[in-house]
């Protein structure tokens, strides 16, 4: 990753040692100054840095004196190198306020503990809106209403200062409908899934709901994460998980994610939490997944159930491992599912329409 120059180092003219810079070319660099950094902020910082630069030229003009020693001042990089951190500490100090806007949904519905609990993690410092759906969608993975209207209706359980939206259709058409009607065209700075109540490690990312809003938003080249609690309680107490949270939340917004790629992220059952491992998923199988039952009316119906097992319980790089030895679980999840080795080894398959009778 590139350095970023500190503020007096990135705008700086150079020293009079080695570069003579007239006024007027100090003047040109610094109104490129303004307009790269001063011109994006609030009106009233505006008004300060516009103000000492108007000051100073006036001075300049009609006091000679005055004139050589700026003349001077400049050549020894010290006028610009003063005018670029004051412009820059007020750019800084508007990113610090600007909140970012964040787009939440789940599976389990916008009235569940988990979504709640996340939204009072994040609301203080970021601006959040909630589309999740009307009720469970657990299962749904990446799933979309193709036959059916959705409909949304406004909620208000979670204060007046969180917008609130349930979706009668899937977390995907959460995300969706969300993008398209809710934000006028404004682009979330990231999305969040969860809390979800329940382990979504392992092959359970394919079928998640949580992880269907996660990768939904990563089609949409949004930076999106997934938070799912191993504590099956409706009802758990999720605040050991802020610091985790908002933690991840914090690195994925300063640093993003790369183009297709979203994040699974599970919390063992029990805190404390020893740490992060950043892990693959591993291959695991539900086992026993249909009951077949008999109605008395005189027919079968059947309730999928099932078992998980681990298929290598002896690895010690997956998300399975990472949980049951206390580790917050974050595995990095592609939304491109070529298999480049198979590719590779394959290419030989390529063929052209001539050579098909062959």
């Amino acid at each position: 990753m590139m350095s970023t120059p500190k503020p007096l180092e990135a705008f700086a003219c150079g020293s009079a040692s080695t570069t003579r810079t007239d006024f007027s070319s100090v003047a040109n660099d610094a109104a490129k100054l303004m307009v790269v950094v001063v011109l994006p902020t609030p009106p009233f910082w505006l008004a300060n840095a516009i103000i000492f630069p108007i000051f100073l030229i006036f001075y300049i003009k009609n006091h000679h004196k005055i004139s050589a020693k700026i003349h001077i001042l400049c050549e020894k990089d010290v006028t610009l190198k003063v005018f670029s951190y004051f412009c820059t500490k007020k750019s800084d100090i508007f990113m610090e306020n600007k909140k970012p806007l964040i787009l939440m949904s789940n599976d389990d519905g916008y009235h569940a503990n988990g979504i709640k609990t996340l939204v009072g993690f994040l609301k203080d410092w970021c601006e959040v809106l909630v589309v999740a759906p009307e009720s469970g969608r657990s299962g749904y993975g990446c799933a979309f209403s193709v036959t059916s209207p959705l409909l949304l209706k406004r909620r208000h359980n979670m204060g007046e200062e969180v917008e609130v939206w349930s979706c009668s259709g899937t977390p995907v058409d959460c995300v969706k409908i969300a993008l398209d009607q809710l934000l006028d065209s404004r682009v979330p700075d990231l999305i969040l899934s969860g809390i979800n109540h329940g382990d979504n490690s392992s092959v359970n990312n394919h079928y998640s709901g949580t992880m269907g809003v996660a990768k939904e938003g990563c089609m949409k080249y949004i930076p999106s994460v997934a938070f799912s609690s191993c504590n099956y309680d409706v009802n758990a107490d999720l605040s050991p998980l802020r610091d985790g949270v908002v933690s991840i939340v914090k690195r994925v917004l300063r640093e993003g994610l790369p183009k297709g790629t979203c994040l699974n992220v599970n919390f063992p059952v029990n805190p404390p939490f020893k740490g992060f491992k950043v892990c693959r998923m591993t291959w695991g199988s539900w086992i026993n997944e249909v009951v077949k039952e008999h109605h008395p009316r005189g027919y079968d119906y059947y309730w999928m159930v099932g078992e998980y097992r681990n298929d290598e319980p002896e690895a010690v790089d997956t998300d399975q491992w990472a949980l049951s030895h206390g580790y917050i679980a974050i595995t990095p999840t592609r939304i491109d599912v070529t298999d480049y080795e198979w590719l590779e080894n394959n290419r030989s398959l390529n063929t052209e329409a001539s050579e098909l009778d062959d």
